[in-house]
């Protein structure tokens, strides 16, 4: 029997802040646009395609998530961008070169007319990068005023009804986690109008911006932004969604999905090395050992949380896990990742399992793009505000409160089972765990 819910209807135009008009930013833009038109298919994304169910016995039906809550119709998205490079997004999607020119040329004329804002930006996070289409900031309060002021000129300028602002620039700095500054939100504040450098990233002024002016704010990227406590109150404080963190797209979404086989066969670990090269602007940044850092620590915290060696110490008790990144121009945007998993079975023989993934980062980025920017709107309109765990399906490195002890969720199958009960609770219809 499906319930009355809370959950507002779809209304006016969502408009779609994308902070970075790079690689995977202009694919999703892209993509929406000749989907729009007829002219490609949205492959991969989950809010397209997936069916859930809904009902059990007679009652039992597959619905797609559109049919069971209200999602944005991709006509009704509005796009913009911030980007230290001044290029539209139809130049940034050619110099790219992830799509081929028959799948931009059609849509070339939308795309032109997305023209990125000045970027708030500091050199010191993303050494490898060299933009001059920058914001002139005194101080990092100054960034989160002049973000605020982008976002409500842009909400007025095309009529839209809500904003979403998604982060799909390149990794940060490692910001290791601060009490004294990350700790309350009145001390983040604090250390913002102090011009804090070293504590405050440049992506924790985009979030608080966001969030202030009432939007929800996605983290793609493994930078220390919305994962911690003064974000937290500042999410509970305007009521509104947070997600996050780093896109999980190629070699960690084999990874949440593969561990889960050795731990329900209750197969031993021995070590899991996994290496990967690719060639597009996030490689060059993650060259950078400081920013490589940030990529590493949410690349090795998926195994630790699905195969727990408190939990087994016979089979997890001495895992050697470890990530490389190497960056290799004539790649460029098609990444390849390499595992090599040593495994042991009955009376400790061992054994070995290898993938090698050769994917494309931005085709497998761009749905995600959609399936969050989607799902956060819908988070807003049904009042979820703060962590929304249900997303952490898309992410490496799930947001949880670890000042509590919590675990984040990494295996992939409890993550799904997690997203399709939020969309059912959404919906109106009662959550379960049944296998379909």
């Amino acid at each position: 029997m499906k319930k009355v819910t809370n959950l507002k209807p779809v209304t006016g135009k969502l408009g779609i802040l994308v902070v970075g008009c790079g690689a995977v930013s202009t694919t999703f833009m892209t993509g929406v646009l000749m989907v729009r038109k007829g002219l490609a298919k949205p492959i991969g994304s989950m809010t397209q395609y997936d069916k859930i169910r809904v009902g059990k016995g007679p009652d039992k039906k597959y619905l797609h998530y559109g049919d069971i809550v209200p999602l944005v119709r991709l006509d009704d998205i509005v796009f913009g961008t911030w980007d230290v490079y001044p290029q539209n997004a139809y130049q940034a999607a050619v110099y790219a070169e992830v799509l081929k020119a028959k799948d931009i040329e059609p849509v070339r004329d939308e795309l032109e007319k997305i023209v990125p804002m000045k970027a708030a930006f500091d050199k010191n996070y993303a050494k490898r990068i060299d933009g001059d289409n920058v914001k002139d900031c005194k101080s990092r309060w100054e960034m989160v005023e002049a973000l605020k002021a982008d976002i409500r000129t842009f909400k007025e300028k095309n009529n839209c009804s809500r904003i979403v602002v998604i982060w799909a620039a390149s990794t940060e700095i490692y910001v290791p986690y601060d009490e004294d500054v990350h700790g309350s939100l009145e001390s983040l504040e604090q250390a913002m109008k102090a011009d804090d450098r070293e504590h405050v990233a440049p992506s924790m002024c985009y979030a608080y911006a966001a969030l202030t002016e009432g939007a929800p704010f996605i983290m793609g990227a493994p930078n220390t932004t919305v994962d911690i406590p003064a974000m937290w109150e500042l999410a509970e404080k305007v009521k509104m969604p947070i997600a996050g963190k780093d896109f999980k797209t190629g070699q960690t979404l084999v990874k949440s999905g593969f561990a889960p086989i050795l731990k329900v066969r209750n197969l031993g670990l021995n070590g899991w090395f996994s290496t990967n090269i690719l060639g597009n602007r996030d490689g060059l940044v993650l060259d950078e050992p400081a920013n490589f850092r940030t990529k590493e620590v949410s690349k090795l915290s998926t195994l630790e949380t699905i195969l727990k060696k408190d939990d087994q110490p016979d089979l997890y008790g001495h895992i050697y896990h470890k990530v490389r990144i190497n960056y290799y121009p004539p790649r460029n945007d098609n990444k390849e990742g390499w595992d090599n998993i040593d495994i042991f079975g009955w009376m400790g023989y061992p054994m070995q399992i290898k993938i090698n993934f050769l994917c494309r980062d931005s085709i497998l980025a761009a749905p995600l793009l959609l399936d969050l920017t989607l799902l956060m709107d819908l988070a807003a309109r049904d009042g979820r505000y703060g962590i929304q765990r249900f997303l952490g399906f898309f992410f490496k490195s799930p947001m949880h409160d670890f000042t509590k002890g919590e675990d984040a969720v990494n295996n992939l199958f409890d993550q799904y089972v997690m997203l399709k009960n939020a969309i059912r609770e959404m919906g109106g219809y009662d959550p379960d765990e049944e296998i379909d």
